[in-house]
């Protein structure tokens, strides 16, 4: 078992595409998770994560803050308390248009994620 902080794990930049976005793995291989990992996601005012897609699910909490998520089509206002699924192979993009951080968590399965 292990308890931890996330602020003992460092924010690092996200690739290529994202603007403003800070990420920490709280739950990875690294500590021997073997099926799904978690993500600590900061997006700062105006910031957005990258309009892509990938083969494997999304679920995501919004911690603090409001945003949009978007699928490049339509989008959906969301705020702190709501939850988001994304299913495999759906384009999305995580927005924030508040004036305040976002914060949310991600749970992501292992498959070729990483």
């Amino acid at each position: 078992m292990m308890v931890l902080s996330y602020q003992d794990v460092e924010a690092k930049g996200v690739d290529e595409g994202a603007e403003k976005v800070k990420m920490r793995w709280l739950i990875s291989k690294e500590m021997g998770a073997e099926n799904f990992a978690m993500r600590h996601i900061e997006i700062d005012p105006q910031g957005y994560s990258p309009l892509h897609s990938h083969s494997w699910e999304h679920e995501i909490f919004i911690l603090e803050g409001e945003g949009v998520v978007t699928n490049g089509k339509e989008e959906k206002k969301v705020k702190e308390g709501d939850f988001i699924f994304i299913p495999p192979n759906e384009t999305h993009q995580t927005r924030n248009i508040s004036q305040k951080t976002m914060k949310l968590l991600c749970m992501i399965p292992y498959k070729e994620t990483r």
